[in-house]
């Protein structure tokens, strides 16, 4: 048994289907199957169910590939070590950044890793926190950039920046004509909320002191599935107001659309950006540099952590 028998096994399992199996493995299906058939004889078990119309795991079989997911991942984590002890900052890195973070980071943030971190090829992962924190913490990622405290145990961070909240209100809203807003003063049936799965959905709920539960019971247009700038584009259509990220803002991307940016008054309501990677990661090399690398780039909207001034050693969280 080998490794290779191991990504055979855990292909078909995923793609329950042998063709496709073997072309994501490039390999010949043929050669695939019989590996596979071997594997099994070997085991003294059928992992998988075979007929000319599906394949299935078997039983048993879940648990096998389970169990080869994981001896993949330690050797994948075995090869990370040697490639760390040679050079932490030479070869591919998997980064994740939620959707209310990424599009706004990223176009900051790439020009200078290439420049300060040339050898490294990134690649960029953008999903939902909880899909991220899993992915980083069953090692499929490398690292995360995230704006809520990883729940995993074996998951560290170090804090990058503090990033206020702005309320975003339409032009001829009775707020627009204040400087600063009162979060207090906006009407709950007024607010516009992205989807489940958003991390600033929970925090504009906490932010403005609403109850989760009675999410459902908020009036006004449906914004399941919906992007940040979506929202904006319905405040700026008159249909309501939201609170957005300051780094959101950059680049005007609000002008002219209808949308009046004013700073929230307390000063309180935001949230906080921190680098997260595993516990023991082996190129944390590349994970400092990683953060100066952001606090280089961070604009003047954001609170760098502090000492991070862009070459300072930024502070870790727990």
């Amino acid at each position: 048994m080998n490794t290779r028998d191991l990504e055979y096994l855990v292909a078909v399992a995923e793609e329950l289907h042998f063709g496709r199996a073997a072309e994501r493995c490039n390999a010949s299906q043929p050669a695939l199957s019989g590996q596979l058939r071997k594997l099994e004889d070997r085991l003294g078990v059928k992992v998988f169910e075979r007929t000319k119309r599906y394949v299935r795991l078997t039983a048993i079989g879940g648990r096998i590939v389970d169990r080869a997911r994981d001896v993949l991942r330690e050797v994948d984590e075995m090869e990370k070590i040697a490639a760390a002890h040679r050079d932490p900052l030479v070869g591919a890195c998997s980064l994740g950044m939620p959707p209310t973070v990424c599009p706004y980071l990223t176009p900051l943030l790439l020009p200078a890793i290439k420049h300060r971190l040339p050898e490294v090829a990134m690649e960029l992962v953008e999903d939902f926190t909880d899909h991220l924190e899993q992915q980083l913490a069953d090692g499929r990622l490398d690292l995360a950039i995230l704006a809520t405290t990883p729940t995993h145990a074996n998951l560290s961070e170090i804090v990058l920046y503090d990033e206020p909240f702005w309320v975003a209100v339409p032009e001829a809203h009775p707020l627009a004509r204040q400087d600063t807003v009162d979060i207090e003063q906006i009407e709950p049936e007024e607010l516009l909320l992205l989807s489940d799965g958003h991390c600033l959905r929970d925090q504009v709920f906490e932010a403005c002191k609403l109850d989760r539960s009675r999410a459902a019971d908020i009036p006004g247009p449906r914004t399941q599935k919906t992007s940040l700038s979506t929202i904006l584009a319905l405040v700026g259509s008159g249909d309501g107001i939201t609170l957005v990220p300051a780094m959101s803002l950059a680049g005007g991307r609000t002008a002219d659309a209808g949308i009046a940016i004013r700073r929230e008054r307390s000063g309180t309501a935001g949230r906080t950006i921190r680098l997260v990677h595993r516990k023991g990661y082996p190129r944390m090399t590349l994970v400092e540099t990683l953060a100066e690398i952001v606090a280089g780039v961070a604009p003047d909207t954001v609170r760098l952590a502090p000492g991070g001034s862009g070459r300072a050693t930024p502070r870790r969280g727990r």
